[in-house]
């Protein structure tokens, strides 16, 4: 399997030509992208699974992209977002940017400013993502010290379990599916056969969950995985 450790994203785009251009681009630069090519299905995949950041056409059917933009946000998604459009004029680019937008790209582009600016918007929610404390309901991880704590109870987890843990937490309250657990955990491409995350996942909620507290680790049927939030559960 190959290491991939540019990040995941999600491309909004409905024409095949440049879909196709960026796929072939980010992939070779590192990059695992999943594809939307209507309105209605960016939305979807954008508030359901976590990105590092989307690449958003505005000019899409079904729904356009500043509806997107507004319902990603009235959400609070705070993925970063890159509008990538054919639309050049200074007030559809201020648009853009005020309804959620965090740059701004008029096509045509060159492929080497697009991956400069995705690295930068990825770079810039990193460094602001840098806690030493993260929270869901009564569990607690101190990341500078590398303890878990549900209640007053230190949980022991190993490496693995613990990187899972933060990335489920640091996603709290959404889904992710178990390619993007394999992506940012163990930095690998989805391989369908693998047992990988079912056999962690279920250590870690034996680890973690308590019969007297409110369970935390959810499975979504048919979707991920998920920490906090009221979807259905399947144990």
């Amino acid at each position: 399997m190959k290491s991939m450790d540019a990040g995941h994203l999600l491309v909004v785009e409905d024409d095949k030509q440049i879909t196709d251009f960026l796929i072939q681009g980010l992939t070779e630069a590192g990059f695992s992208v999943d594809v939307a090519r209507d309105g209605r299905e960016g939305l979807s995949k954008g508030i359901e699974s976590a990105y590092d950041a989307i690449i958003l056409d505005l000019m899409l059917p079904e729904i356009d992209g500043i509806q997107i933009l507004e319902c990603l946000r009235g959400r609070n998604v705070n993925t970063p977002i890159l509008i990538l459009s054919a639309r050049r004029s200074l007030s559809d680019r201020v648009l853009g940017l005020h309804k959620g937008g965090d740059d701004y790209l008029i096509k045509p582009f060159a492929f080497s400013e697009l991956l400069a600016r995705i690295h930068s918007l990825i770079r810039r929610t990193r460094k602001g993502l840098e806690l030493t404390r993260l929270e869901v309901s009564d569990l607690v991880i101190d990341l500078l010290n590398r303890q878990v704590f549900r209640g007053r109870e230190e949980i022991s987890l190993k490496p693995q379990e613990f990187s899972l843990l933060e990335y489920l937490v640091r996603n709290s309250g959404r889904i992710v599916t178990r390619k993007q657990i394999l992506l940012h955990v163990w930095k690998y491409q989805f391989n369908p056969s693998t047992n990988l995350v079912d056999v962690h996942i279920c250590r870690l909620r034996e680890r973690i969950e308590h019969p007297e507290r409110p369970q935390l680790l959810k499975t979504i049927r048919g979707a991920g995985y998920m920490i906090g939030g009221d979807d259905e559960i399947s144990s």
